[in-house]
């Protein structure tokens, strides 16, 4: 008999969570399980901003899917960018840039997000972005190069251009990306005697009224509070109106001297859900509290790239946000339903209430709500530091996050760049590739040879 065959597409906290609950629920004989992600590690996206100021190493982030000897799930290098559900049919280009086919009986959609951008001039030729584990080591090696620059520059405007740095984005991304980078260049001007550190100016700028409105008012005054006293200006109900190599300019009319703009404006579902045909929720595809894609036979999704109903709130329409904890929650879940469906069991709902938020501000601060409680400063960043360090999946992971914050506490940063991608722009454009994904012909065109096992009654 043959085994069921199981796509996750995507290694993320979702998709890691449904695969390791599927090695340890189902036995060998049951179903065949395959892993498609272009790189062999978990992202652990909320710490980027510590590894883009030199508090965390790369490697402490990105957890091996290769490291369990006890693994058998097939991981397959590359990104899928088509689905032919009809032969169900996932088509995937590898790093090498081969396309192949990989035939399902049953897929589970977890492509997470990308960077949410805007019909801005200038926007994706010069901004730089924080969503993956290469933008944020560009980022710090970005940073570091504009006070190298600056120092060696007798320049007065070019010194003060390169010292003034944007981020957009008042979302958590935005906010501890601003606050760890303004740590680093606080801390790293000490090197530089030729530099006036006043000249070092940061930019936080969002549309919406308030920091990080899912914490509330008191929490999200306090956030602003701690980033204006260390020096960034906070600018809100505004944005960018266009940007280019020398400036940024902002929607109310300042126009800002800089060559940094880091762009953290939110995020959207991967564009490969809108290849399905399905109906969408904002770019998230619509599933029932089950988390399967009606009218898809043999597909779920979930996740970032999913409209899960939130069935711990009252509200009508509700969906649950796209964070880490429901992330693998969803993973769990979706794995159990799985497993019921091989087995002939009932499926069960997706419910799981919010346990709160936490945001590290790097240094001494944070802002935090566990469990519906209120804290800011040393007791929030020891709270968000926990739960963090708690939420990484392997102990080594756990050893090197805590190893890297007990060294850098004691001895700081040294500031070196590593050449990475120095002779490119490294922009928005450069990281994400939002253009992979293959029209409906085209992937009808590498899968012909499937429609033709179905019309002839084959498998």
């Amino acid at each position: 008999m043959t085994r069921p065959r199981i796509l996750v597409v995507g290694a993320g906290f979702a998709g890691v969570a449904c695969v390791r609950r599927l090695e340890r629920r189902l036995a060998e004989r049951e179903a065949v399980i395959t892993l498609l992600s272009p790189f062999s590690y978990q992202l652990y996206l909320p710490l980027l901003p510590q590894v883009a100021a030199g508090v965390l190493t790369p490697q402490s982030v990105a957890l091996s899917l290769r490291r369990s000897e006890r693994h058998r799930t097939r991981i397959v290098p590359g990104g899928v960018v088509g689905i032919d559900t009809a032969a169900k049919v996932c088509v995937v280009r590898t790093i090498s840039g081969e396309y192949v086919n990989e035939p399902y009986d049953h897929l589970v959609l977890a492509p997470g997000s990308v960077t949410r951008t805007f019909d801005i001039p200038g926007l994706t030729e010069h901004a730089r972005g924080m969503k993956t584990l290469a933008e944020a080591v560009y980022v710090r090696d970005h940073v570091i190069a504009q006070l190298d620059l600056a120092d060696a520059s007798n320049d007065e405007a070019e010194r003060a251009a390169r010292l003034q740095f944007v981020v957009v984005g008042g979302g958590y991304a935005g906010t501890e990306t601003a606050a760890c980078l303004q740590l680093l260049t606080h801390n790293a001007v000490k090197r530089y005697p030729r530099l006036d550190p006043d000249l070092i100016k940061w930019h936080l700028v969002d549309i919406a009224p308030r920091l990080m409105p899912e914490l509330g008012e008191k929490l999200g005054k306090a956030a602003t509070d701690i980033l204006t006293k260390r020096g960034i200006e906070v600018s809100l109900g505004v944005s960018v109106a266009s940007v280019d190599e020398k400036t940024v300019t902002l929607t109310d009319g300042r126009v800002l001297p800089s060559r940094t703009l880091i762009w953290t404006a939110g995020v959207v579902a991967s564009p490969l859900i809108g290849t399905l045909g399905t109906e969408t929720l904002k770019g998230r595809a619509v599933v029932t509290p089950e988390m399967a894609v009606p009218g898809l036979d043999g597909v779920w999704a979930l996740g970032d790239a999913a409209a899960v109903p939130d069935l711990a709130k009252d509200e009508e329409g509700a969906v649950c946000p796209p964070t880490a904890q429901h992330a693998m929650r969803q993973g769990k879940a979706v794995a159990d339903n799985l497993v019921s469906t091989l087995r002939g069991e009932p499926l069960h709902p997706y419910r799981h209430k919010d346990l709160g938020l936490v945001v590290d501000l790097g240094g001494m601060d944070g802002v935090s709500r566990p469990l519906g409680v209120e804290l800011h400063g040393m007791p929030a960043q020891a709270v968000a530091r926990a739960y963090h360090w708690g939420a990484l999946r392997t102990n080594v992971a756990k050893t090197r996050v805590m190893t890297n914050w007990v060294l850098n506490a004691l001895a700081g940063d040294d500031y070196v760049r590593t050449g990475f991608l120095a002779s490119k722009a490294g922009t928005l454009k450069d990281f994400e590739y939002t253009d992979a994904y293959l029209s409906p012909d085209q992937v009808r065109s590498h899968t012909a040879s499937f429609h033709g096992a179905i019309a002839s009654g084959g498998s």
